[in-house]
């Protein structure tokens, strides 16, 4: 099963929710496309929750730190919720944990772009 998207709005923060698997191929390339649609559309705070995404491979990671650029090129923050233990391990073990902010409560997330 590659990944699935879905987008809804917390006030003026779009949060999208992941659930599946971000791998190359299908899973990457809809994630791709997703963040793209978001950041050309005018959404400058993104919030990326991937509480239901069970796995990552190597291309999510790059897919990540693509629609991370591609926000922020836009004028815009990504930052990440409810990672699971393996998602984190992988963020610590690439040291992309130091360049994403992440959040484990969506409230808290939302607050933190004002």
């Amino acid at each position: 099963m590659s990944v699935k998207l879905t987008t809804r709005q917390v006030g003026d923060v779009t949060v999208i929710d992941a659930v599946g698997r971000i791998t190359l191929g299908e899973g990457a390339s809809t994630f791709r496309d997703t963040i793209r649609d978001m950041a050309s559309g005018g959404h400058k705070k993104v919030l990326l929750n991937l509480g239901e995404v069970s796995y990552i491979d190597s291309s999510g990671i790059g897919e990540l730190v693509s629609g991370f650029t591609t926000v922020t090129n836009h004028g815009g923050i990504l930052k990440l919720l409810g990672l699971s233990k393996r998602v984190k391990d992988l963020l610590q073990i690439t040291k992309l944990y130091t360049v994403f902010e992440v959040f484990d409560d969506e409230a808290e997330a939302v607050r933190s772009f004002t």
